[in-house]
């Protein structure tokens, strides 16, 4: 009995060790705080006075704040945002990345088990029929600047046929690279196209590309989470500025806590964690620098929060710009109250 009583420890030891060092890379471990950023801030930005941001969050991924950030709790529900923000400016209308697209279903059965298995979403309103509720022709978008092409920014690139998509180079070679995890390779007639930094160093990080040479749309490299992925500055006439992070950090404590995500999420999700890691610090230390500035992480329900929503069109109008083929979820559009989902998936109630 003595034996059986070893050897049932020894297996259960065998069984837990790599558990709780599984579990141990979800516990808190900030990463060292870094002085502010010091550098020269750039000339003053000259947007344009009609030019505003919108968010358009097209669904939600239902997670558990843990899966976001070390130190998240596991207990904690949390709605990670499946969004784009439109940028409007009188040279060209920008989408930032898409979030949910009206495929969605059909795209998520396209994905590995591991990521379906433990992923569940509902769809909201996708930021195509978000555009045209508000009497706004989705195909009038000058592009849609992509901060990296994971699928579930990319959903809905469909949704706005020939539309042209800016990625940087690296990011383009990705995509062409890609297989399970990148929509992009389902949908034929996606007009990628590639643009470079030309500029300099902006806000701490090494390049820039001013999209418009006003300084109101900034791009920077934040190579890492993706091998081209980059973050988006966008400046507003009253001085407003956001930071449209992407996947940097996949929720704000990200950035407050100076936390990476666990472990187990960031070996699947970043291709260069290292990198990934010092995007983030660049991003504290600028912080610190210039407290106002609002990081947007793409997944951050809360900082969408802080931009407004597009308003509707008047029925009539909508009606007119609407055509007979299109496909149109029966849902509301985005707003931060409740939301009956067209398509979910929806995670089993505990």
């Amino acid at each position: 009995m003595r034996a059986k009583a070893i050897y049932a420890m020894g297996a259960a030891a065998v069984t837990l060790a790599p558990l709780a060092l599984v579990m141990r890379t979800f516990s808190p471990a900030p990463l060292p705080a870094p002085k502010p950023y010091a550098g020269p801030l750039p000339p003053a930005a000259t947007p344009p006075k009609e030019m505003a941001v919108y968010s358009l969050v097209a669904g939600v991924n239902h997670r558990i704040a843990a899966f976001g950030y070390r130190g998240g709790s596991l207990f904690e529900r949390r709605d990670f945002a499946m969004a784009g923000a439109l940028v409007k400016h009188p040279k060209g209308n920008l989408l930032i990345d898409t979030g949910f697209g009206r495929d969605i279903a059909g795209q998520f059965r396209t994905l590995p088990f591991a990521v379906r298995a433990i992923t569940f979403y509902s769809l909201w309103r996708p930021a195509a029929d978000q555009l045209r509720d508000a009497g706004y022709d989705p195909l009038s978008l000058r592009a849609i600047l992509l901060t990296h092409s994971h699928w579930d920014h990319v959903s809905g690139l469909p949704d706005f046929p020939g539309v042209p998509v800016w990625v940087t180079p690296q990011e383009h070679d990705f995509i062409r690279k890609s297989e399970d995890m990148n929509f992009c390779r389902l949908s034929t007639g996606i007009r990628d196209e590639e643009y470079g930094f030309e500029g300099g160093p902006y806000l701490g990080f090494p390049a820039s590309h001013d999209v418009y040479g006003d300084g109101s749309i900034m791009v920077v490299p934040a190579f890492g989470h993706t091998p081209g992925s980059v973050i988006i500055f966008v400046t507003l006439p009253g001085g407003t500025r956001y930071a449209f992070v992407g996947d940097v950090v996949w929720q704000l404590e990200g950035i407050t806590q100076r936390e990476t995500r666990p472990w187990i999420t960031r070996r699947k999700a970043d291709t260069d964690a290292d990198e990934n890691s010092e995007n983030l610090l660049r991003l504290v230390a600028l912080k610190e620098r210039l407290p106002d500035l609002i990081i947007v992480p793409a997944h951050d329900i809360r900082a969408f929060a802080q931009m407004p929503t597009l308003p509707k069109a008047s029925k009539a109008a909508a009606q007119e710009r609407e055509p007979d083929n299109d496909r149109t979820a029966v849902v509301r559009s985005h707003d931060h109250a409740a939301k009956p989902p067209s398509i979910s998936r929806e995670a089993p109630v505990m």
